[in-house]
C-alpha cells in the first residue's frame, strides 16, 4: 500500500523538485549562494508554494462562489428540514433527500466543492514531505534520484543551512541540535497563529449570525482552538522545509481570504453590512448576487402568476357582447 501511495505521488514528486530547482537557480544567479545557500532553497520552497497557489486560484473562485450560493439557499434549506422535522421513516428521509438535491440542481451549488482545494493541496504538500524526508538517502546514494534532484545536489541542499538548522531536519530529529529546536517551535506557533486568524475572522465576520448559532458551527468553534495543539503533536514530525511550505501557504490563504472577506463577503454577514457602507459611502450601486433557479423571499410575484408546481391554464377571452341599434321607426 505504502508503494503505491509512493508510486501515486511521484509525478508531483518530480514536478516539485523541478520547481524548486528552477527557484533555486534563479536565487543563485542573484546571488543567494555559498553561505546564503540554504536561504536560497528555503526561499525556492515559498517559490513552489507560490506556484501550487496560482494553479489553485480557478477553483479557489469556484468554492467562494458555492459558499456564497450556499449562503443564499440556507432559507430554503431550513424550509426543507422543518417540513420533514420528526419524520424518520425511510419514505420521508427519502423525500427530503430528492428535495435538497433537486435544490443543489436547480441553483447549480455543490456542497462539496469548499473541499476541493484543500483534497488538492493535499498531495503537494505529502510529495514535499516524502521529498524533503528522502533527501538525506538520496543524498548517501541510498536513493535513486527525483528528477533535477540528484546524489550531488542533495549533498549541496543537505550541507546547506538556515539558522544553523537543514531543510530535512525535524525537531524528532533534532538530536540535541538547540538551532532545529528552537526554528521548529517558531514556525509551529507561526503556522498556528495563522491557522487561527483565518479561521476566526473567516467565523466572526464571513458568516451571517444565523449560521454562527447552529450545531456545525460550534464544533468548528471548538476546533478553532483545538487545531494548535494539533499542530504542535503533528508539526514536531515534519521536515523544516515543509513547516515552511505550510506556513507559506497560510500565509497565502490569510490574505486571499481577507480579500474574498472585503470584497465578495458571504450574504447576510458582518463583512457584507460594512461593503455596503462603503459603496454607499462612495455612491456606487451594491450588486446583489442572483442564484439561478432560486426565488428571494421579498421577490414580487404578480397575483396571476402560477404556483411552483402547478401548471397555468390559457384563459380565454371573452368576447364583449355588441347591441344592434333597433331602427327607429
Amino acid at each position: 500500500m505504502i508503494d503505491f501511495f509512493n508510486t501515486l505521488l511521484y509525478p508531483i514528486k518530480f514536478g516539485e523538485a523541478w520547481v524548486m530547482y528552477g527557484w533555486h537557480w534563479l536565487f543563485d544567479k542573484i546571488g543567494l549562494n555559498g553561505d546564503l545557500a540554504g536561504w536560497a532553497w528555503a526561499l525556492s520552497i515559498v517559490g513552489l508554494t507560490v506556484v501550487v497557489r496560482i494553479l489553485l486560484i480557478p477553483l479557489f473562485v469556484r468554492q467562494i462562489h458555492s459558499s456564497r450560493r450556499m449562503q443564499l439557499i440556507q432559507p430554503e434549506m431550513q424550509k426543507i428540514q422543518k417540513k420533514y422535522k420528526g419524520k424518520r421513516d425511510p419514505e420521508s428521509q427519502k423525500a427530503q433527500q430528492a428535495e435538497i438535491m433537486d435544490l443543489y440542481r436547480r441553483t447549480g451549488t455543490n456542497p462539496f466543492s469548499s473541499c476541493l482545494p484543500i483534497l488538492i493541496q493535499s498531495p503537494f504538500f505529502f510529495a514535499l514531505f516524502q521529498l524533503l524526508n528522502n533527501l538525506k538517502a538520496i543524498a548517501e546514494g541510498k536513493s535513486p534520484a527525483i528528477g533535477p534532484i540528484t546524489q550531488e545536489v542533495a549533498q549541496q541542499i543537505e550541507s546547506s543551512t538556515i539558522f544553523g538548522a537543514k531543510l530535512s531536519d525535524s525537531f524528532v530529529t533534532a538530536n540535541g541540535n538547540l538551532n532545529v529546536q528552537i526554528l521548529t517551535v517558531v514556525l509551529i506557533i507561526l503556522m498556528s497563529a495563522t491557522t487561527f486568524t483565518t479561521q476566526y475572522q473567516l467565523m466572526r465576520k464571513n458568516m451571517p449570525q444565523a449560521a454562527l448559532d447552529n450545531p456545525f458551527a460550534k464544533q468548528q468553534k471548538v476546533l478553532l482552538y483545538l487545531m494548535p495543539i494539533f499542530f504542535a503533536i503533528s508539526g514536531i514530525n515534519f521536515p523544516i522545509g515543509v513547516l515552511i511550505y505550510w506556513l507559506t501557504t497560510n500565509l497565502w490563504t490569510m490574505g486571499q481570504q481577507f480579500y474574498v472577506i472585503r470584497n465578495m463577503p458571504a450574504p447576510g454577514s458582518e463583512a457584507e453590512r460594512r461593503r455596503r457602507e462603503r459603496l454607499e459611502r462612495k455612491g456606487k450601486e451594491v450588486d446583489e448576487l442572483v442564484v439561478p433557479g432560486l426565488v428571494p423571499d421579498d421577490a414580487v410575484v404578480p397575483d396571476d402568476a402560477p404556483k411552483s408546481g402547478q401548471r397555468q391554464q390559457p384563459k380565454g377571452k371573452k368576447r364583449a357582447k355588441t347591441s344592434t341599434p333597433k331602427s327607429r321607426r
